[in-house]
């Protein structure tokens, strides 16, 4: 299937409307700006070994020249946490390497440091992050490159942007939609909310980058009264994260912002985004974007007329005051 052959599920006031990604300009308003995620995608899993056997390690945030927040796991479908202690070392595709603590809050993830920089391991011995639901491997990196990915550093693929084509571009271009970009090098996938309250869930902080020309385009965009879309949820935490309370200023370093019901989004009137479990904290946010009633029903269509979720699955658009 080419990747603009997804199905695209379109929420809006009006209801609910079925379509393929290809026919994105359809519905996207005249004179939009569009904001992608410019992060390409690492070979972040890699083989590990410990004194109790081998198991797999994801690499997920990268802290220093050699410090890596990661998820050691039994393999590709069966999770963690793994007996491991801290200061234990352990040998990952070749690099010497000791474990650090647990993140707090979030056991399944431990803080890893080198010996040596593992960056050439991971190119030379990595996979991309797989969970069970993708039965095979997919041979090679590009599957999991989007069209806008120039500066490497996700540990998983900002796949919000994996449906677009030089095709859709163009067609999005002959209506005046306009586009601009923002880097997030996202970890892991988002964690299931254990915490009872969501609010108090830990985020760990990712790495982001909001540059002159993208903060530029976004506040003439406002003043002009354009709508303002974000290609994925990373996009939203990236521009959230530059908000001065006025405007979008330039910005870069580590964001832990968690947008959710009560605390709501100033910068986006829109979201090109995949399906989400139901307790990822990805929904979380779509309920601070649109009406619940918005979200709900157009789950339950998705469901009812059986799209696919996940990085690889169907595309959702969410514009709530169209």
């Amino acid at each position: 299937m080419p990747r603009d052959g997804v199905r695209l599920l379109v929420s809006t006031a009006r209801g609910h409307e079925h379509a393929h990604f290809r026919d994105l300009h359809r519905f996207i308003p005249r004179r939009s700006l569009l904001v992608v995620n410019a992060s390409a995608t690492l070979p972040a899993s890699l083989p590990a070994s410990a004194a109790s056997g081998p198991f797999v390690l994801n690499l997920s945030t990268r802290y220093g020249p050699k410090l890596w927040l990661a998820e050691p796991r039994w393999s590709v479908d069966r999770p963690g946490p793994l007996p491991l202690d801290a200061g234990q070392r352990i040998d990952v595709a070749g690099v010497s390497a000791r474990v650090g603590a647990e993140y707090p809050g979030l056991p399944r993830l431990r803080f890893i440091r080198f010996a040596a920089d593992v960056s050439p391991a991971m190119w030379r011995s990595g996979q991309p992050i797989r969970y069970a639901y993708v039965a095979a491997p997919y041979p090679g990196i590009d599957a999991y490159q989007t069209l806008f990915a120039n500066v490497p550093g996700s540990a998983e693929m900002p796949s919000a942007g994996r449906p677009f084509t030089p095709a859709v571009t163009h067609a999005l271009r002959e209506r005046g939609v306009s586009m601009a970009h923002v880097v997030l090098h996202t970890g892991v996938s988002s964690l299931e909310i254990e915490a009872e309250n969501v609010e108090d869930h830990p985020l760990y902080p990712e790495p982001f980058v909001v540059p002159d020309s993208t903060s530029e385009a976004i506040n003439a965009a406002r003043a002009e009264g354009r709508p303002i879309i974000a290609v994925g949820t990373t996009v939203v935490r990236a521009l959230e994260s530059a908000w001065d309370g006025a405007r979008v200023r330039p910005a870069a370093g580590f964001t832990r912002v968690f947008i959710r019901p009560d605390r709501p989004v100033r910068v986006v009137d829109g979201l090109i985004t995949g399906l989400h479990d139901p307790l990822a904290t990805h929904l979380a946010m779509l309920l601070a974007i649109a009406d619940s009633d918005l979200i709900f029903s157009g789950y339950a269509e998705a469901v009812r007329e059986g799209y696919l979720w996940h990085e690889f699955g169907d595309s959702h658009l969410i514009l709530p005051a169209a």
